[in-house]
């Protein structure tokens, strides 16, 4: 089922915002008038109804607000920390640039293009790709390619021991933060907690069609209550994925990467 929501992310982040919010509030407003009235004969004639409901509402929001901040709080440390990968991944990669820049040449030169055609590919073919929930592959052949590359190479010399000692250590650091940016990229809130929250919702807005008042004062506060109800919710799912929609991990720790690699080349690289 919620693989085929992911489709929301394709939309604006206000847009869906509105849409989410203004949803719940229709469907809010809808009840008042269809089911409101059949919830309201279970209670009805009994003295202190409005108190029965309102101990009630004010227990399950104690159980179910804490569910939302603990949820809304877990993507978004989720979120900070798949941000700090990938800058530690581009940290790691300009590290290894600088390093390979002072191998002897021809090989110097060639460990160099390797690295600028990756982080281009990342830019230009792998990022779109993770914003569909795809993991790119493309990345794996020229992590590889490089990686022979850099084994290859036989130091005669101590200083070219040490600085080849210094490119395996960096390379592996930059691998590291690489395969960790690749399992991000179908992270999420499972499905099971996103089921939790839609009944808890529910559950919400069917407690307050029980409240006893005018049905214009029902209207106007529910429909208040369920409009923030509907922005939380999509405050966790804007969050949940953090390379999908508008509010995502952006690519401009790698293209600032990419840019120096290319102020740097004798040669540059083609656009």
């Amino acid at each position: 089922m919620f693989d085929q929501i992911y489709v929301i992310y394709d939309i604006p982040s206000t847009q869906l915002a509105l849409m989410i919010s203004v949803g719940f509030v229709l469907f809010y407003w809808v009840g008042c008038i269809f089911i409101r009235p059949f919830l309201r004969m279970f209670l009805r004639g009994r003295s202190s109804m409005n108190d029965m409901v309102g101990y009630v509402l004010s227990c399950f929001c104690v159980f179910y607000g804490l569910l939302l901040g603990l949820i809304a709080v877990a993507a978004y440390q989720n979120y900070g920390e798949v941000e700090n990968n990938v800058g530690r991944e581009a940290i790691s990669l300009t590290a290894l640039y600088q390093d390979v820049k002072s191998y002897p040449e021809p090989l110097g030169q060639n460990l160099t293009w390797l690295l600028r055609d990756y982080t281009r590919y990342v830019i230009k073919y792998a990022w779109p790709l993770q914003r569909q929930g795809i993991i790119p592959d493309g990345g794996r052949v020229r992590v590889n390619a490089f990686h022979e590359k850099l084994i290859s190479f036989e130091p005669t010399t101590k200083g070219e021991e040490i600085l080849h000692a210094e490119a395996l250590r960096q390379f592996n650091v930059f691998f590291e933060a690489r395969r960790m940016r690749l399992q991000s990229i179908t992270t999420g809130i499972p499905s099971v907690m996103w089921y939790v929250v839609l009944i808890g919702a529910l559950i919400n807005i069917a407690i307050v069609w029980m409240f006893d008042m005018k049905f214009v004062a029902h209207l106007l506060l529910g429909g208040l209550l369920v409009f923030f109800l509907g922005a939380m919710i999509f405050l966790i799912a804007a969050m949940d994925n953090p390379f999908r929609g508008e509010v995502s991990v952006s690519s401009q720790a790698f293209e600032l990467v990419y840019q120096t690699m290319i102020d740097e080349s004798d040669t540059g690289v083609d656009e």
